[in-house]
């Protein structure tokens, strides 16, 4: 076993010894904790498998979001949603973490989830047969929203380390334009699954490419609450060049929230009348209860977001360390944002890498060829769970590897 906290090893199920809890209510799940649950993460494979694949965390619900569903059970309020709540609390959100002023609800929108977001964004910026450049390897979901959508992908892949590529982007923006004059930029801000977190002068430099090209650029920033010591998040639509720009935000990464339907589509200046076309049904598909929630996250989970934010720190530093002195072959890069470790496993010479490591070790991943250029060969690592499950996960890795040599 691999030894940490001065040569002991935490074991998995051991209970909660090893855990990392905050003053404000954050707390690891146990393992049998995790195993009740019913959610996709942990029921998808047998309880041989150790899951680190889909981007669900293994964290207790924040105490403020327990309290705000209890508040609305309590009350019976499980209607259709109304008012301006969830985006208020995003503003206020956005306005004490990145000082952004978002702009008022004329310029929100909300959409049941953010891929419902960026489709129906999509929807307003183009149509069947308008090209959609991503930029790969990249969340797959773009591929298939797109694919939906009629819409011809255009591929600008990331430069070696993982970041915005000037010189791929501009020739991909490039080649849609020329194919059509309602092109659209599909941005994952911050990038998954690289974890790399664009800076203002690299968003800067893209809203430059797109406006010389005149595409039109979507921000996905559902991860944005979740940036980690050592960088910073800008938020697409604050920058100059941004008006016709539309971004999509949502809790549901931040707070574990994904079976709580909810986002946010806000609006540069020069999109909001286009707000208006979107359909009203569209709002319905959000849960009343969700908006609750994500607002109740956004309004006072930032305590407990800065604690599961030093915990997932930790982790980091407990993957690095790990991977550098007991997988050999693999190359990783710490992640700025996310909970997503981009492992590169080239160097095992494994056709299917996240195959080998589920069957041989019982370790689901999530195979890099789904995310498009440049996958081949990788797989994304969620570290978002206990130090405990996180050693044991890697520990079967180093030991299925081991076996094969």
């Amino acid at each position: 076993m691999w030894p940490v906290e001065g040569g002991r090893t935490p074991r998995a199920g051991a209970g909660t010894e090893w855990e990392y809890r905050g003053v404000n209510g954050f707390a690891w799940a146990t393992l049998d904790q995790l195993r009740s649950r019913t959610s996709l993460k942990w029921r998808r494979y047998g309880e041989a498998v150790l899951p680190l694949w889909v981007a669900e965390m293994d964290a207790l619900l924040a105490p403020v979001v327990r309290e705000a569903l209890e508040d609305v059970l309590a009350r019976g309020d499980t209607g259709y949603p109304w008012g301006a709540g969830y985006a208020e609390a995003y503003r206020g959100f956005a306005r004490e973490r990145w000082g952004w002023d978002v702009a008022g609800p004329p310029a929100v929108a909300l959409v049941p989830d953010v891929m419902h977001g960026v489709a129906e964004a999509l929807a307003l910026l183009g149509g069947p047969g308008d090209p959609v450049v991503v930029t790969p390897p990249v969340y797959p979901p773009f591929f298939a929203v797109a694919a939906r959508a009629g819409r011809p992908v255009v591929e600008a892949p990331l430069d070696p380390r993982g970041r915005l590529d000037p010189g791929s982007l501009a020739s991909a923006l490039a080649r849609a334009a020329a194919a059509s004059p309602r092109a659209t930029l599909l941005l994952s801000n911050p990038h998954n699954p690289t974890g790399t977190v664009p800076t203002g002068d690299e968003l800067t430099r893209v809203a430059a490419l797109a406006r010389a090209h005149g595409v039109a650029v979507i921000s996905d920033e559902i991860h944005s609450p979740l940036v980690l010591a050592g960088a910073r998040f800008t938020p697409y639509l604050s920058l100059e060049g941004t008006e016709d720009a539309l971004a999509v935000v949502s809790a549901s990464k931040g707070w574990n929230l994904a079976g709580l339907k909810a986002a946010l589509l806000i609006a540069g200046p020069a999109r909001v009348p286009d707000l208006a076309r979107i359909p009203e049904s569209v709002a319905h598909g959000a849960g009343h209860v969700a908006a609750i929630a994500h607002g109740a996250a956004f309004a006072a989970g930032g305590p407990w977001l800065d604690e599961l934010l030093g915990a997932l720190e930790e982790n980091r530093r407990l993957l690095g360390a790990f991977v550098g002195e007991r997988l050999p072959g693999v190359n990783y890069r710490a992640p700025q944002g996310t909970y997503l470790a981009w492992l590169d496993c080239a160097g095992l010479g494994l056709a299917d890498p996240a195959g080998f490591f589920l069957e041989a070790a019982g370790v689901a991943l999530s195979p890099g060829a789904d995310f498009g250029t440049g996958g081949s060969g990788a797989v994304r690592l969620n570290f978002a769970t206990s130090p405990a499950i996180l050693i044991e996960a890697l520990e079967r890795m180093a030991g299925a590897l081991a076996r094969r040599r």
